[in-house]
């Protein structure tokens, strides 16, 4: 089972690296791996001012972009039904006469 660590824990591991102590050495003091406290040093970097916000939560930049993301995703599939729906209607236009003008649109 994987460890769970703090944020405040995470944090001092990475302000102790920036401070000039080698990687390999917090590492190796912390009991952390090598390649986790390189992940933590990445996301500090990357978001120092929140860069631990835990699991299943995302920054808020991130998650502004997933919704405009799926925004557009869900306009487009509207999209594409409105032009099957209107390639449809005006195949037959004696049939829906009354939906004729809007093919003219």
């Amino acid at each position: 089972m994987a460890q769970t660590y703090s944020i405040e824990f995470k944090e001092e591991a990475c302000e102790r690296v920036q401070s000039g102590v080698p990687v390999a050495q917090v590492a190796r003091e912390l009991g952390v791996n090598v390649n986790t406290l390189y992940t933590w040093m990445s996301r500090f970097k990357e978001h120092p001012a929140d860069p631990f916000v835990g699991s299943g939560n995302l920054h808020q930049e991130d998650a502004e972009l997933r919704a405009l993301k799926k925004r557009i995703k869900d306009l487009e599939e509207e999209n594409e039904f409105l032009k099957k729906s209107k390639r449809l209607l005006c195949q037959e236009p004696e049939r829906t006469a009354f939906l004729y003008k809007a093919c003219k649109l």
